[in-house]
């Protein structure tokens, strides 16, 4: 990028017909692309839907619900699941005016975003005299790609980064005209309210200089690039704290991540033609994609990124620079997620449609522009105009209602997953996951699938518990506890599955325990009770099985500690009392049977046990 001045050039225009959206006020386009978004987006609003996959984890905490919550998520890092504190801060108002039983007030508000976000980009469109403002605003509102990040209510983060994305945008080009210093000020402001509500929105400062590039065919060190440094500097910041937490407390790294510089450059040849295709044509759109098989020893696979470049070169030479920008703008803000930085998601797939979100204005630009051209070498009429973008909005629809009726509730959109993507083993395990612990369960669908799962990802640790759970719950006791050891064995001593490790101990401890074999019980929930001293019940089941190995004083001891981490378990002191009998302390069991009566009124067996300790104790 040279510093000097280069001769001004005049960006090329093209006569649009005329106007279809200057005769319209603002405020009518915004109503109208508000109105046609939920119209879209309408089955998530005519069934009972609920929360998907990991939408608990980030609608807000119980933890986080107050005032001193509201802090933490800005200064505690950890206390959420990414450090977007804008974000979560939206999910704690929201949690506090809707709760966090109900999906529909959270849905409303990401369609809302997600509409005053086309108009954003329509008015974005405008200020840089681009034909097709508003078919570009209806195609970005309506397309069924964007349906996974406004209908999956964890993509908040997507919605509410786009609209301050977008405003920053705007706000910027504004300045770019005008050099007015309280625009470039607002615009940085929006800007570090977008990286703070995801770290992709970094890319923003680049692709301005894109833009800047195709409107005044040169670029400028003063004028140019000095104004977008902070941006810069503020950006680059972002995407080196979301490097570190993806990596560090979200598990971004391992096996599934190691790949050298040249086979990272092959998976972003290949997303970036399959990020272009699905915006082109949607079909077979699907919330979890095949992880396809990278390797720098297969030609073919050489053809994404050379093919890539070869489209640059290509725009280059023949001159076209608002297609090179439109490009270059889809591929930059696309960068990040490309394959060159881990995230979490590459462990099931290297693209996701929710990936492109904000990338897609890029290309969105182009067909808009293109469609307009189209109708002015045509002459089409007002009429003609108006007919066709009505066309349009009902193609779009028809192509986006049924995607987002996916998204209602778990269930239905693991079910579509696999029938778009046999093969994908995060759908077979969400939806045994859900038949195990779900509304509804249903255990051999559970199994069922739980073993497809395994059958395509041997390894998968989630898998294997789940199908040991529900093995277990369905009575199948000898098989819950093959699959448990052998997860045990797989998970070995790795610090970052100590959670899953503690689990997997506990519940097989209590098969063992329930099977007749308390002794080989008691190790596995000693533990489960090392690996996560906070959790009452696996108190409560090592007390159990102690007692049954006549170790009174230990079984007292695991008890009390049950007792203590949760207060109103009534089979803690049911299991407390009997260890008292049996320990010869009638009085303190007394006093435990009194405390369980107290949680659970009139229960006959408590009265009974209660009865036989007064009668040790010699009370009538």
């Amino acid at each position: 990028m040279s510093a000097r001045r280069r001769p001004q050039q005049a960006p090329a225009r093209v006569r649009t017909p005329r106007a279809t959206s200057a005769d319209l006020p603002g405020w009518v386009i915004y109503l109208l692309l508000v109105v046609l978004t939920f119209i879209a987006y309408a089955p998530l609003f005519t069934a009972t839907g609920g929360w998907l996959w990991d939408d608990e984890g980030h609608v807000t905490k119980a933890a986080l619900k107050s005032v001193g919550g509201l802090r933490r998520i800005w200064f505690d890092i950890g206390s959420t699941q990414q450090y977007y504190p804008v974000v979560h801060s939206a999910f704690w108002l929201e949690s506090r005016l809707f709760g966090t039983v109900n999906p529909m007030p959270y849905h409303a508000v990401s369609v809302l975003l997600h509409a005053s976000s086309a108009f954003l980009f329509f008015r974005i469109l405008r200020t840089l005299a681009i034909p097709g403002a508003i078919a570009g605003a209806l195609i970005f509102a309506l397309h069924p790609v964007h349906v996974e990040s406004v209908a999956w209510t964890s993509e908040l983060k997507n919605t509410l980064s786009c609209v301050f994305f977008l405003g920053a945008a705007l706000t910027y080009l504004r300045f770019e005209s005008t050099r007015v210093t309280r625009a470039l000020g607002l615009s940085l402001f929006l800007f570090v309210l977008a990286i703070l509500s995801k770290s992709v929105t970094a890319t923003l400062p680049v692709a301005l200089l894109a833009v800047v590039w195709w409107r005044r065919g040169g670029l400028e060190w003063r004028r140019d690039l000095l104004p977008l440094l902070p941006m810069v500097i503020a950006g680059i910041a972002a995407g080196l704290t979301t490097v570190w937490f993806e990596r560090t407390l979200i598990g971004a790294e391992g096996v599934e991540f190691e790949f050298s510089f040249v086979e990272r450059a092959l998976i972003a040849g290949r997303a970036v033609w399959f990020y272009a295709a699905s915006l082109i044509w949607p079909a077979g759109l699907s919330f979890n994609y095949l992880r396809w098989q990278v390797s720098q020893t297969i030609w073919w696979q050489y053809l994404f990124p050379l093919g890539a470049l070869a489209v640059v070169g290509v725009l280059w030479r023949l001159r076209l620079r608002g297609a090179l920008a439109g490009v270059l703008v889809f591929s930059i803000v696309l960068a990040p997620a490309l394959g060159f930085v881990n995230v979490y998601p590459f462990r099931f797939s290297f693209v996701a449609d929710h990936f492109q979100y904000h990338a897609s204005v890029g290309l969105i630009a182009l067909v808009a522009a293109a469609l307009a051209r189209f109708a002015t070498q045509r002459r089409a009429g007002i009429f003609t105009i108006r007919a066709g973008l009505a066309a349009l909005c009902v193609l779009l629809l028809a192509l986006t209602m049924p995607v987002a009726a996916r998204y209602v509730d778990g269930p239905t959109l693991y079910q579509a997953t696999i029938r778009e993507n046999p093969d994908s083993w995060l759908a077979h395990n969400n939806l045994a996951a859900l038949y195990v612990t779900g509304p509804a369960p249903n255990l051999p669908a559970a199994v069922t699938h739980a073993r497809a799962a395994l059958r395509l990802f041997p390894q998968y640790a989630e898998a294997r518990y789940n199908l040991a759970v529900a093995l277990d719950d369905s009575g199948d006791t000898a098989g819950a506890i093959r699959e448990y050891r052998t997860l045990l064995d797989q998970l070995g001593e790795q610090s970052d599955f100590r959670q899953r490790r503690a689990s997997t101990s506990a519940r097989l401890g209590f098969a063992l325990a329930r099977n007749g074999r308390p002794g080989e019980a008691v190790a596995y929930l000693r533990e489960a009770a090392r690996l996560n001293p906070g959790n009452a019940l696996t108190f409560v089941n090592l007390g159990g099985a102690l007692l049954e190995q006549r170790h009174i004083q230990e079984a007292q001891q695991a008890l009390e500690q049950a007792v203590a981490l949760d207060p109103s378990m009534v089979d803690a002191y049911y299991n407390l009392g009997a260890a008292y009998l049996a320990g010869g302390r009638a009085p303190d069991a007394i006093r435990a049977y009194e405390a369980a009566l107290r949680l659970r009124p009139g229960d006959p067996q408590l009265l009974a046990a209660l009865a036989r300790a007064k009668q040790m104790a010699g009370i009538r």
